[in-house]
């Protein structure tokens, strides 16, 4: 595992010492959920990127699909 520093205020350091937490378990999950924002982020991102260079489909053609599946079966 990967070591990292960070640096708080010693104001800050004095009330995180008050309580029963543990900060490098949370500093971890917060880095983690940061990360998967992020990720989610990017990824709608690049779908919008790949759809906007698409071309548009007429009206009522997913109708028309649904239809057909249905139809099908």
């Amino acid at each position: 595992m990967a070591v990292i520093s960070v640096r708080v205020p010693d104001e800050l350091k004095e009330k995180m010492k008050k309580y029963d937490i543990n900060w490098s378990e949370e500093i971890r999950r917060f880095i983690a959920l940061r990360i998967s924002k992020e990720e989610k982020k990017r990824t709608l991102e690049r779908m919008h990127e790949l759809l906007a260079g698409g071309t548009p489909t007429r009206e009522g053609t997913a109708k028309r699909y649904v239809r057909e599946d249905r139809d099908s079966n």
